[in-house]
């Protein structure tokens, strides 16, 4: 059994309390590393070139409001 199967069984033995608690424990540290990830995105340049395209696509007419 690999370690994502053992923790599979370890949460579905979980009380629903319990799960609970993990499920709001999960939310946050996933949205952390999607925090971080964003940063590290940033910081390597990655947003900079979405954000230049969507200024000429938008500035070229291709963009439509909401």
């Amino acid at each position: 059994m690999n370690k994502i199967e053992h923790l599979e069984q370890q949460i579905a033995a979980l009380s629903a309390e319990e799960q609970a608690r993990f499920r709001a424990w999960y939310t946050a540290f996933d949205a952390d590393a999607w925090d971080r990830q964003i940063e590290r995105d940033e910081a390597d340049g990655k947003l900079r070139q979405m954000v230049d395209d969507a200024v000429r696509a938008h500035h070229a007419g291709k963009t439509t409001l909401l």
